[in-house]
């Protein structure tokens, strides 16, 4: 049986998928807060070896090399790689439109963050059309699926962004001070502050959909992950406290803060779907921890919606993982 396992080198998070015979049958998630220190990736790589396994082969995509401990993205990109080879030996890295290639070279920024071509690879295999939606913990992907190739006008971050193919909306790591200038509270507008007293986990925990396991990091006062304290942080950024106005209050502003995220992605959707390359009746395919959020961004699009993990299989965890579990299935692919 030949065994690939895919590595998507996130900033926040390590992610492994294993493949067997190109059939995905695990997939695991680990908190890896980069800016923090390199020594965190180290550990979860020898953990996640533990759990997973040995490997045939290893693919690897990534987009940590964007974090603050290294110089510049190439740094990032050489870096990362040697921190995966000491752990896995011989590495296969994703490069985007170049495909696998067995050292960084000139490669570095082909494979900087070029995760989310790969998912969207995977996900265009089976499904031809459509509008790829992984929305994570920290960004949201809009990759267009277009006769079976990915469609992205974007190739690099600062394309994507221009192009609503990226939008920094995620599930639980984003800034509450981010979400919007201001929010209505008691009948009045209120301004926030801006501080990170309160994290995009903290709306979900108050509205009581967050999904179990999907918050990973620490709070951003490093208080307890309890209802009590979500809705403690999130009076916080209107200059309160909990006990000013009751929990329904609370529900409230938090609900508006969702549905702002939610609006700033259909925008984006919007706005990509408006160059009319997109079949109008092609699916949303959703993805990530965050893939809830995607199946509402497709209602409100009026398209049907397929998940990733009913193209790929694997289940929820390789949803979460859906990068990993993307190059994994590619490079087996290729070896077949």
């Amino acid at each position: 049986m030949a065994t690939v396992i895919g590595w998507d080198i996130g900033g926040a998070h390590l992610k492994a998928a294993r493949c067997v015979n190109g059939r995905l049958d695990a997939a695991h998630e680990l908190a890896t807060p980069l800016w923090r220190g390199l020594g965190i990736l180290e550990a979860a790589f020898a953990e996640m070896i533990r759990r997973l396994g040995p490997g045939d082969a290893h693919a690897v995509t990534m987009s940590g090399e964007c974090c603050d401990a290294f110089a510049s993205r190439a740094d990032g990109v050489v870096g990362l790689v040697g921190i995966a080879a000491r752990h896995l030996g011989a590495v296969r890295l994703y490069a985007g439109r170049q495909g696998f290639v067995d050292d960084v070279g000139p490669h570095a920024l082909a494979i900087a963050s070029a995760n989310w071509r790969a998912s969207a690879e995977a996900a265009a295999g089976r499904q031809p059309d459509g509008l790829f939606i992984d929305i994570g913990s920290t960004t949201a992907d809009l990759v267009p699926l277009v006769g079976g190739a990915v469609a992205a006008v974007g190739d690099d971050d600062a394309g994507r962004l221009a192009a609503g193919e990226l939008v920094y909306a995620g599930l639980t790591r984003s800034f509450v001070m981010a979400l919007a200038p201001r929010a209505p509270f008691a009948g009045v507008w209120t301004p926030l502050m801006n501080e990170y007293f309160a994290s995009a986990a903290d709306i979900r925990r108050i509205l009581g959909d967050l999904p179990e396991g999907a918050d990973l990091q620490e709070t951003a006062d490093g208080r307890p992950k309890t209802l009590e304290a979500s809705r403690a942080r999130l009076a916080r950024m209107i200059g309160r406290e909990a006990r000013d106005a009751p929990p329904e209050a609370w529900a409230h502003l938090a609900a508006w803060f969702a549905e702002s995220q939610l609006r700033d992605i259909c925008d984006a959707a919007f706005l990509r779907l408006s160059r009319g390359d997109v079949a109008r009746d092609a699916p949303v395919i959703a993805a990530g921890v965050g893939a809830a959020l995607a199946q509402e961004v497709a209602r409100r699009l009026g398209r049907p919606c397929v998940e990733f993990t009913e193209l790929v299989g694997g289940g929820a965890a390789v949803s979460v993982a859906a990068p990993a579990a993307a190059v994994a299935l590619l490079l087996s692919r290729e070896m077949c």
